[in-house]
C-alpha cells in the first residue's frame, strides 16, 4: 500500500475518491499550540490508509491536505486537518496477506 501526492505513470483503475477529517481543540491557557498538527495529519494518513485498504486498493494517488484553525464565537478554537485522494487499483495485481 501506497500514498503519494502526485500521479501515477503507470495503469490504474480509480477505486473512488477517499475522505478523512480531523479535529482537535485548542486548550485556551495555550491558544497557539499549531505544533498539534502533526497529529492530526498522521490520524488524517492512517484514516485514508485504512479506507484505502478497505475497499481493496492497492494505493493513494493524488493525496491532498487542507488546515484549518475554526474559531466560534464562544467557543475555544479548533484545529482541523481535511485528506482526500484517489484510490487506486494495479490491474491483475494480487494482494499479498
Amino acid at each position: 500500500m501506497f500514498m503519494t501526492t502526485g500521479g501515477l505513470n503507470r495503469t490504474h483503475a480509480i477505486q473512488g475518491i477517499l475522505t478523512a477529517t480531523a479535529s482537535k481543540m485548542l486548550r485556551s491557557e495555550k491558544p497557539d499550540e499549531f505544533s498539534l498538527f502533526d497529529g492530526l495529519f498522521d490520524e488524517v494518513k492512517q484514516d485514508l490508509m485504512k479506507q484505502a485498504q478497505e475497499t481493496d486498493a492497492d494505493g493513494l494517488i493524488e493525496v491532498r491536505f487542507n488546515t484549518e484553525v475554526v474559531r466560534m464565537n464562544v467557543a475555544p478554537k479548533f484545529l482541523v486537518v481535511h485528506g482526500y485522494g484517489t484510490a487506486v487499483k494495479f490491474p491483475n495485481s494480487k494482494k499479498v496477506e
